[in-house]
This record gives structure tokens, sequence and C-alpha cells, in this order.
């Protein structure tokens, strides 16, 4: 479900989405990473604290991201990224030169706790202007779905894969939208009327 139990929407409409983008462009440079790849990935909180050099495919343009929900490890998922971000973490983490080390390769990109992680989304969201109720990690794997889904038309079986969803049921709930998505399905329909006046 994408409302909560007080009637909010548990996600970000576009123009917050691309605000938090914008906030996160103004960020200190690990700050702006970490926002991009959690906005960009879909990826849960825990899943971008656990990356490693490894973890950026340099060459496919994509991250490795371990699904850490599923009941066993050893689960990964391909998220392709802009090649702008790839380049943004090389030239902030050097994720390159790391990758050919085999400690630093296997270490955390990040070396932040979920509590120190989790104030970092929250003061970018602040900056952004963003609701509070909306200002959380899970609100961008949410956004991600219903971007993909929605706004950009992207199979609902990509979004499913990226996600790491086990069941299809899990990501068909992005199909749902509410607020501004609702409206521009509804206006699809409103196009084909005639004029109402």
């Amino acid at each position: 479900m994408l409302i909560d139990r007080t009637g909010h929407r548990k996600y970000l409409v576009s123009e917050e989405w691309y605000a938090f983008l914008a906030a996160a462009r103004c960020s200190k440079a690990e700050i702006r990473t970490f926002c991009f790849v959690l906005a960009l990935t879909g990826a849960r909180l825990s899943e971008v604290l656990m990356l490693t050099p490894q973890s950026v495919d340099i060459a496919n343009q994509a991250i490795i991201i371990e699904c850490l929900k599923r009941r066993r490890r050893g689960i990964y998922r391909s998220v392709p990224v802009p090649a702008e971000l790839i380049g943004l973490l090389e030239s902030t983490h050097e994720v390159a030169l790391k990758r050919h080390d085999p400690i630093a390769r296997m270490e955390r990109i990040w070396g932040w706790s979920r509590t120190t992680a989790w104030t970092k989304i929250k003061e970018t969201c602040k900056r952004a202007g963003i609701p509070d109720s909306v200002s959380m990690p899970k609100a961008f794997r949410h956004s991600f779905g219903v971007e993909g889904a929605i706004n950009a038309n992207v199979p609902i079986g990509t979004i499913k894969r990226w996600l790491g969803h086990a069941r299809l049921e899990s990501t068909i709930l992005y199909c749902e939208a509410v607020g501004d998505e609702e409206r521009l399905l509804a206006a699809r329909m409103w196009n084909r009327c005639d004029r109402l006046a």
C-alpha cells in the first residue's frame, strides 16, 4: 500500500524527487553520492550502506546490489545508473582504483551507521522542502517504483528485478499511483473527451 495509516502517501511525487536530487547536488561529495545512489537505484538504506567498490560495475554502468530482505544471502540484482553517477562515484570514492585492491574493494563505500545515513537523508530532504511525512529513506524506494512504473513506463517485470522483489504482487503496488501520478493517468482519459464547456 502506498498510503500509510494516517492517510499520507509513502513516496515522493516527481517535483519532490527532483528537488531532493537538486538539494543533494549542493551537498558534500560523499553525501551527494549516497543520496544519488539511494534515489536512482531503488535500494533499501541497508543495501546502499553495504555497497563496496566491487559493487560498482563501471563497464556496465550499473550498481550490483545484494538483496538484504530475502531469507538467504547471496542474491544480487544489477541496476543501471547514469554514466554521470558512475563518474561521480569514481571521482569521490576512487572506486576503479579500489576495485584492484583485494582489501579496499571489499570495504564499504560509506562507513556510516544507519542512524547517520538516515540523518543525512533527512537533512537533504529538509533543504529540498520535502514534507516530514515522506522524508525517509524508504520513500525513495517507493518513489523509484512509482517513477519507473508510472512516469517512465518501464515494464513491470524490469521494475520487479531492479527492486529485487521475489513476487510480482509486491511490484504491482507501484502501479496504484495516487496524487499527481494518478491525475496524469486520468488526464489520458480526459484528453479523449470532447470539450466540457
